[in-house]
């Protein structure tokens, strides 16, 4: 461990699930601040399969596959405006008010979607809802994280990753349950408004951060905050600590003057704890999450299955997994630590992202043949390119739908690993094919490896969910020093958001201009530049008081072995020997 460290087991994860007995007053908080993930999650994982219905319902939108791309990343630029002035509003009005103006907004942008009447206006009310999340994603696993005791603060803010992972869940459920009901998308959207406003009505029963309370001021307040969160025994030393903590703080506030991006950056403990938490945030979308989470029903059509409904409901397989392992990190997080957990979990997204590549090379080398017998059955539908084409005996399934303008691939259930038919992609086409009981594919081509490509994306939500899913969101609620926490917390939180629209707004334009499997084969890549960031610039903050992370921050050195556990430092700066290494 490093500086500071007071050990945490697993002990914490019982006595976080004893607390709804013991404690049930800071449960209350934790789940009632933890909402803010389950709009972030409901936003990321509903879009997904709202697309394929918008694309029905706006023929422009089925036609340019940027306006599909602006339709998800506007929602990421409202969350980059969302974040950045949300770190201000965190420091100056407090954690509450951020979080309630994020549900207002949220709120809105819900109503809006919901009444859209063309691609625009869908776009305005993808922007106010990226507000509302961009603003929630920072403040609330930091009210968690400030409202919480130290020994399970990494379980409670943990839960804010679980109702992320709940909120992509419960995504997929609405469009399943929702793709016969007239105004499909409609309903998927306008969904949202009500657990937003379930939130605003909670948090305004709820008291403020008690550190926000004591930075402002408002002791009694705070202390009043802080007898219902710990056990009478332990109550004062952390109220002394707290206010320590805040004096000092205060000082170096009147000696430094008004906070600056070079102040921060010229301030050691700062600048340390920003390297690691936006280093964290930056790569969490750079190996690829969200193209999994805002696509997979599309990379389920990719991988060769082509009904809306099939892809929706094998896409719920990948969210209930993606759930599954916020759970596993609520309980791992406090009991093997933060770095430990995380490069476990990159090693394991490598692997994942491996066999991805893999099928979809696969997939695209082998897909079936265009042939001019079944196209001349449609002879009022044929491609053009294909019509025109120099080589039309040398066309597949992937040069088909890769044509100008778009065109789709019609094949019989029989034969659809050998020929089909190369048509121009509208509805009237679609319709023909389908009432000869043929499969109609635009998205990818059959496949009979595409199961392979379902057990891929497991694996990697398997593997991302408890690792890299939780501890940046985790990490950066702990890791800097109270007066600059809103503000670092923002600038995480943005390049997260930031990271994120670069990521949606690129992926379907890279899987056409180098394909699919290229564009996992580079996010390979990146995921191994990620574990060789984690291992040099982040520490471990398992069972640190927030009070402590300066001195750690200040004292640490890098830590290429992350396996070994160092010595660790009490409070009173005296080295206390690790148990199987005892002080001779």
């Amino acid at each position: 461990m490093e500086g500071g460290m007071v050990e945490a087991d697993a002990s914490a994860f019982r006595e976080c699930l004893s607390l709804s007995h013991k404690n049930p007053y800071v449960l209350r908080l934790a789940f009632s601040a933890g909402i803010g993930g389950l709009l972030f999650g409901y936003d990321t994982g509903v879009i997904s399969g709202a697309l394929l219905y918008i694309r029905d319902d706006f023929k422009s939108v089925d036609r340019e596959t940027w306006l599909q791309e602006a339709i998800v990343s506007m929602a990421l630029a409202g969350a980059i405006i969302g974040a950045s002035v949300g770190g201000w509003i965190n420091d100056r009005f407090g954690r509450k008010k951020a979080i309630l103006i994020a549900d207002a907004l949220f709120f809105i942008g819900s109503v809006v979607m919901a009444a859209a009447t063309n691609p625009a206006i869908l776009i305005v009310g993808r922007v106010f809802v990226g507000l509302g999340v961009g603003m929630a994603s920072m403040a609330s696993p930091l009210y968690i994280s400030e409202a919480s005791p130290t020994r399970v603060r990494g379980a409670l803010v943990s839960l804010n990753g679980f109702f992320i992972t709940g909120g992509q869940f419960l995504a997929y459920c609405i469009n399943l349950a929702f793709t016969s009901a007239p105004g499909t998308w409609r309903w998927m959207l306008g969904v949202a408004a009500a657990p937003a406003f379930i939130q605003f009505l909670l948090m305004l029963l709820l008291p403020e951060s008690p550190r926000w309370l004591f930075r402002k001021g408002r002791e009694e307040a705070g202390k009043s905050i802080l007898r219902k969160i710990y056990p009478p025994e332990e109550v004062e030393s952390e109220i002394n600590a707290l206010k320590d903590s805040v004096e000092m703080e205060m000082k170096d506030s009147e000696s430094s003057g008004k906070v600056s991006i070079i102040t921060l950056l010229k301030t050691k403990t700062v600048r340390r704890g920003l390297y690691a938490g936006m280093g964290l945030q930056i790569f969490q979308q750079f190996v690829g999450i969200n193209t999994v989470m805002y696509y997979s029903p599309t990379i389920v059509q990719l991988a060769g299955f082509a009904s809306n409904r099939t892809a929706l409901l094998l896409s719920l397989v990948t969210a209930g997994l993606n759930a599954f392992g916020s759970i596993l990190s609520i309980y791992f997080i406090d009991r093997t630590g933060r770095k430990k957990l995380v490069l476990f979990s990159l090693s394991g997204v490598i692997l994942a992202l491996v066999v991805l590549t893999v099928v979809f090379h696969e997939s695209a080398t082998h897909s079936p043949m265009v042939s001019s017998v079944d196209t001349s059955h449609y002879n009022n539908y044929t491609c053009p390119d294909y019509k025109l084409g120099a080589t039309p005996a040398h066309w597949d399934c992937t040069k088909c739908l890769k044509a100008t303008p778009h065109c789709g691939f019609c094949v019989s259930q029989l034969n659809k690993l050998v020929h089909g038919a190369c048509l121009v992609s509208n509805d009237t086409t679609k319709e023909a094919c389908q009432n000869e009981g043929k499969l109609w594919y635009t998205e990818g081509c059959p496949s009979k490896t595409g199961w392979v490509a379902l057990i891929g994306l497991s694996l990697y939500i398997i593997f991302f969910s408890p690792g890299m899913g939780t501890v940046p969101w985790v990490v950066n609620s702990e890791i800097y020093p109270l007066r600059y926490r809103g503000i670092c917390g923002g600038m995480a939180s943005t390049s997260n958001w930031i990271s994120n629209l670069i990521v949606a707004q690129s992926f379907l334009s890279l899987t056409q201009a180098i394909g699919t499997a290229y564009t996992f084969m580079l996010f390979i890549f990146i995921t191994i530049a990620a574990i060789i960031f984690v291992i040099i610039f982040v520490p471990e903050t398992k069972g640190l008081p927030i009070e402590q992370v300066e001195n750690m921050l200040d004292n640490r050195t890098l830590h290429f072995k992350f396996w070994q556990t160092k010595r660790r430092t009490s409070y009173s700066g005296l080295e206390l020997p690790h148990k199987n290494h005892p002080i001779n």
